[in-house]
């Protein structure tokens, strides 16, 4: 299998887009800032989507590391519950 590649997109609507740069179906991530938070940031928009994105992929992985795959299916452990932010 070889390796995806990912690239961070502005859409036409001006939302920005993390997707497969080989598929041309739905983003994995899409981030849309208001109209206030845009004059906020004064034009450093992508560089702000960027973060967030790196972020995100960060906080899953993380989440990820946490889980005990080799746990029974049918425990009925109570685990903690993750809030993505």
């Amino acid at each position: 299998m070889s390796p995806s590649f990912f690239e961070i997109v502005q859409l036409s609507n001006g939302d920005y887009a993390l997707r497969r740069i080989d598929d041309d179906s739905a983003p994995l991530v899409k981030i849309s800032f208001s109209a206030e938070a845009r004059e906020m940031m004064e034009d450093r928009e992508m560089d702000v989507a960027k973060a967030m994105i790196a972020a995100g992929i960060e906080a899953a992985g993380n989440v990820a590391h946490d889980i005990d795959w080799e746990e029974e299916p049918d425990s009925h452990e109570i685990r903690p519950s993750y809030t993505l932010h």
